[in-house]
């Protein structure tokens, strides 16, 4: 029963996440200025399975201005490229592992 509970608020958050980025790409595409500050980002997986890296690495992939790029070979680390990096890349870093990690812990 956690784990549907837990899936329901991944699907939940996800959906969230796809319309708030898609907001930001479309504007920031549509308007003359641009307020991109690209960055490649490494998460550290280091704690995660291969199959909880793989899901991770596909929904952060699936969203709007973010990039799965690869695992590093010890799979300790996942690369990202992210469209807007708005703090420094460690904040990013843990932030994606606090909104991403965390549930995807939850559902596998």
């Amino acid at each position: 029963m956690m784990r549907i509970l837990a899936f329901l608020e991944f699907i939940l958050f996800y959906v969230k996440e796809i319309f708030v980025s898609n907001i930001r790409v479309a504007y920031d595409v549509l308007t003359p200025t641009h307020q991109m500050t690209p960055a490649i980002i490494a998460l550290d997986v280091s704690t995660y399975t291969d199959s909880q890296i793989s899901m991770m690495a596909n929904f952060i992939t699936m969203t709007p201005g973010t990039l799965g790029l690869t695992v590093s070979e010890d799979h300790n680390k996942l690369y990202i490229h992210a469209m807007y990096l708005d703090d420094s890349p460690e904040v990013v870093a843990e932030q994606l592992l606090n909104d991403y990690g965390k549930r995807v812990k939850r559902v596998l």
